[in-house]
Parts: C-alpha cells; structure tokens; sequence
C-alpha cells in the first residue's frame, strides 16, 4: 500500500504541476479538467494510508519517502506542450490503474475483502480519469493518426 500511496501523490503532484503550466487555445478546458482530477486524486491518499494502517502496514513520512516509493516518474520539464501532458497523465493513470489491479490481486490471496473493495472503487475512477484524459487527446490530435488501443 505504501508503494501506490506514493504513485497516488506522484500523480496528484504531476496533475496539478501540467495544471498550473497548461497553456494554448484550450487553456481553461485543460485547466479545469486537471484540477478535478487532482482533486479526485487527492482525497484518496487518506483513504489509502489508513487501510494501510488498518491491516498493519505503514504509510509515508516525507516527500523523500514518496520519491523513494514511487514508481510513476516525475516531469520536470520547463515546457510540456497540453498534448504532451493529457497523453502523460492517461499513460500514468493507466499505470496505476495496473498498480491498483496487483495491489488487489494481493488483498484476494490473503482474504482482505475490505482493501479490495475500496480498491475497486480507485480502480473505476482511475479508469474514468484516465478515459477522459484520453478522448481530449483524441479530439485535439483529429487530424493525426492515433492508435484506437481505448486505455484498459
């Protein structure tokens, strides 16, 4: 659980940095698009840290401790076109969707019915975001050739 906490606040962070530095043409769509979505992202971490604890795990400590943890990578970049981040944050999210899905294949080998519920639940709304991060790609790539592969 500690491992996808860190996911979870890396992609909070990285949502609300593209939110904060998204620019061009559809600047407020993009804008509020991602700052919902960072707020999804962020009222899970709560959740997520006390069902840790709850089954006797720990949580993180520090922002060292989440960049120790983390498996979805940070983007530091000065400039990231609006593209570039809707197709970044649909990538990561379909990560943690991954995440999420190992993460409750443990919870069904050891019985805990109640992570894998609430785990269900992230894995939904992981899935939500990560579709509507993809269709604005989409539409905002119409003229290019896009692969269909629609996100698990």
């Amino acid at each position: 659980m500690r491992q996808l906490l860190a996911d979870i606040f890396a992609l909070y962070v990285k949502t609300k940095n593209f939110h904060w530095h998204v620019s061009g043409p559809h600047f407020r769509d993009y804008h509020l698009l991602l700052d919902e979505q960072a707020t999804e992202i962020l009222a899970i971490t709560d959740i997520v840290a006390e069902r840790a604890r709850k089954i006797g795990g720990t949580t993180l400590r520090s922002i060292g401790d989440i960049a120790k943890h983390q498996r979805l990578l940070d983007n530091d970049e000065q400039f990231v076109t609006p593209q570039s981040m809707l197709e970044e944050l649909a990538a990561d999210s379909r990560c943690l969707t991954k995440f999420m899905r190992a993460a409750h294949e443990v919870c069904e080998e050891f019985k805990d019915v109640a992570t894998a519920s609430v785990l269900e639940n992230w894995i939904d709304e992981a899935e939500r975001r990560t579709w509507f991060l993809w269709e604005t790609a989409h539409i905002n790539r119409a003229n290019h050739p896009i692969d269909r592969d629609v996100p698990a």
